[in-house]
């Protein structure tokens, strides 16, 4: 865990219609979508192709992700996920999503002094 503290573990988009971009991503870069059920509605896991192995996300912009701006979100690896927001906030950023539980670990979403917003994720 130590060796990956930093790394960029994940990247997903948040759109209005991800089905569109679904499709837009398969067609223009070969990604293979796989749903993934979100109760009403699917968002997708984008995977290689050659190994199936999930590369991105794809969501609609609904549930717990209607708020936040479309666009791609990386999900930077922290080692203490309420420690990191905590020190978002201390230096200028906000918390647009307060730490929760995802795949087993822990993120939150923040928001730099700049406005931009990106993910922590503790595995």
């Amino acid at each position: 865990m130590a060796n990956d503290i930093g790394k960029i573990g994940w990247i997903d988009m948040t759109v209005e219609n991800a089905t569109d971009m679904r499709d837009f991503y398969a067609t223009v870069v070969g990604l293979k979508p796989e749903d993934v059920d979100m109760g009403g509605y699917a968002d997708f896991n984008m995977t290689m192709p050659a190994s199936g192995e999930p590369v991105a996300g794809i969501c609609h912009a609904r549930g717990s992700n209607a708020d936040l701006p479309a666009g791609w979100l990386i999900y930077f690896v922290v080692e203490d996920v309420e420690a990191r927001a905590a020190a978002c906030v201390a230096n200028g950023g906000k918390l647009r999503f307060e730490p929760r539980g995802l795949s087993g670990g822990l993120f939150c979403v923040i928001e730099d002094p700049n406005g931009a917003v990106a993910a922590l994720y503790q595995p």
